[in-house]
């Protein structure tokens, strides 16, 4: 079977597989009944579409955010004959766009593998090769005043250490989602970008806006009634990480600028800002994992729970290590917990390319496409006049 490569100079027409041909039957059965219009930004932008390509299908696949309101509502779901499941036929393929647009290619296999295992044995491999290092250097279980991690691992080191990572783990995520991008817009007519359809697509990401049903009254999870705990959870994982970032970012100032070093107190910005995010991803992950393992087979994809929680548990493992070095940082466990900590963060840098956060990534790329294209005629209606 012939794939389509998005970086091939020559344009072909791709061969749907298996998976995308049953988004194809679907979204054919779903333009007839339109039903679900106003739901999510998928049947809004189906409606625009006769016929689905590959890159359609890519397109909408990121675009659906498996909140489930359109399997409960749907007349034609199983035991139907045309069996419509529209969560879990886009989950299957979502998950082969990241394989397929990832950087470096060979790589885009993890996204299969990347379970709870991985995640686990990633993250301890890491922690325990920086442990060794510290029992080489005798300071395994050495309270340093006031805290000063700085006293066990050099600041240059750690900056070029994760300064490293990071930088990969940034370059490989961009170059995946430009390859989605240069796939799922047309090549011939390039999408114009607006300041407003920029906006309302961060907006949208900002506010997880599909994951309350269409109606505001949330997704589904483990049956037909509707949830808005996803989203909250989403939300403290979301911004959870956003102020763990935030606080790395405003410790790199001080550092740089101000000549402020490491360790500050309780109440300085850097970390205030961490036990926010901290908390934010305790909380979020943890009900994120709750609600994954009570979830309706038919909401999604069972063959993605693997990654899932893999990704959720080091998330859980990264925030719930950060808090404790924070709360032992002037004892003897300082180089104990701060070579787990690290560990746990570098292995997240490493596989973030290719894990469950690269879908938040290519969702939001899908979101500026449909607030670009809304914004255009619809191609059906223009070409009945």
């Amino acid at each position: 079977m012939q794939r389509f490569d998005p970086q091939a100079s020559c344009q072909l027409i791709p061969v749907l597989n298996l998976e995308e041909s049953e988004v194809e039957r679907q979204m054919t059965i779903c333009n007839a009944c339109r039903y679900c219009e106003g739901f999510c930004a998928v049947f809004p932008a189906m409606t625009r579409r006769l016929e689905f390509t590959q890159a359609d299908i890519h397109y909408l696949a990121n675009l659906c955010h498996n909140c489930g309101a359109c399997l409960s509502a749907c007349q034609y779901a199983a035991p139907h004959e045309f069996a419509v499941n529209v969560p879990k036929a886009m989950a299957k393929v979502r998950l082969n766009t990241y394989a397929e647009y990832v950087w470096p290619q060979p790589l885009g296999k993890l996204y299969q593998r990347n379970g709870l295992t991985l995640a686990l044995a990633s993250g301890g491999g890491l922690a325990l090769f920086l442990c060794l290092t510290l029992v080489a250097m005798g300071n395994l279980f050495t309270a340093m005043p006031g805290g000063n991690f700085y006293g066990i691992f050099p600041h240059n080191t750690l900056a070029l250490m994760f300064g490293v990572v990071f930088g990969f783990a940034a370059l490989a995520l961009t170059i995946g989602v430009r390859r989605f991008w240069r796939n799922v817009s047309p090549v011939d007519a390039p999408l114009p970008l607006k300041t407003s359809a920029a906006l309302e697509a961060t907006v949208n990401v900002a506010q997880l806006k599909y994951l309350d049903g269409g109606h505001a009254e949330g997704c589904n999870n483990e049956d037909d009634k509707f949830t808005l705990w996803r989203r909250r959870f989403h939300h403290f994982t979301f911004y959870g990480f956003l102020l763990c970032f935030a606080a790395t970012a405003v410790a790199t100032l001080y550092h740089f600028l101000l000549d402020w070093s490491a360790p500050y107190p309780i109440f300085s910005l850097p970390v205030m800002l961490g036990i926010l995010g901290g908390t934010g991803l305790l909380v979020g992950p943890a009900g994120l994992l709750w609600m994954n393992l009570r979830r309706n087979p038919e909401q999604g994809d069972e063959n993605q729970k693997p990654m899932d929680r893999g990704f959720i548990a080091l998330l859980l493992l990264v925030s719930s290590s950060g808090l404790a070095l924070l709360a032992l940082r002037e004892t003897s466990a300082l180089g104990l917990l701060l070579a787990i900590h690290l560990g746990l963060v570098m292995a997240f840098f490493l596989t973030m390319p290719y894990s469950k956060f690269a879908h938040g990534i290519f969702r939001s790329a899908a979101l500026l496409k449909y607030a670009i294209e809304k914004r255009l005629p619809n191609p059906i209606n223009a070409g009945s006049d």
